[in-house]
């Protein structure tokens, strides 16, 4: 049983930044996409990012491009997501994710474990 642990959220101004990291433990990730997603309050959650199992493949919603950087380190087991030039409107709780195939997907469907979600807040 894969499990999947959140964190580096926190309470950031508008234009700070943030580093999410996602570790997994119960089995590998290297051989599955990887993805983050958020959720705002009485929102859906949706898409953020997403990531091939090599890394050498991307995906980002429009809003996260040009600001937001997946990446993994497989040899730690670990994904992470760089959150620069933060807006009020990132405020959400965000997850990260572990695909059930190798390629990369935005649809929720794709992904069969999630994290618990960390918390970011971004002050106006």
């Amino acid at each position: 049983q894969v499990q999947l642990v959140e964190s580096g959220g926190g309470l950031v101004q508008a234009g700070g930044s943030l580093r999410l990291s996602c570790a997994a433990s119960g089995g590998t990730l290297s051989r599955f996409a990887m993805g983050w997603f958020r959720q705002a309050p009485a929102k859906e959650r949706e898409f953020v990012a997403a990531i091939s199992m090599s890394g050498g493949s991307t995906d980002y919603t429009d809003s996260a491009k040009g600001r937001f950087t997946i990446s993994r380190d497989n040899a730690k087991n670990t994904v992470y997501l760089q959150m620069n030039s933060l807006k009020p409107e990132d405020t959400a709780v965000y997850y990260c994710a572990k695909g059930a195939y190798s390629g990369i997907y935005r649809s929720k469907s794709r992904y069969n474990y999630w994290g618990q979600g960390t918390q970011v807040t971004v002050s106006s």
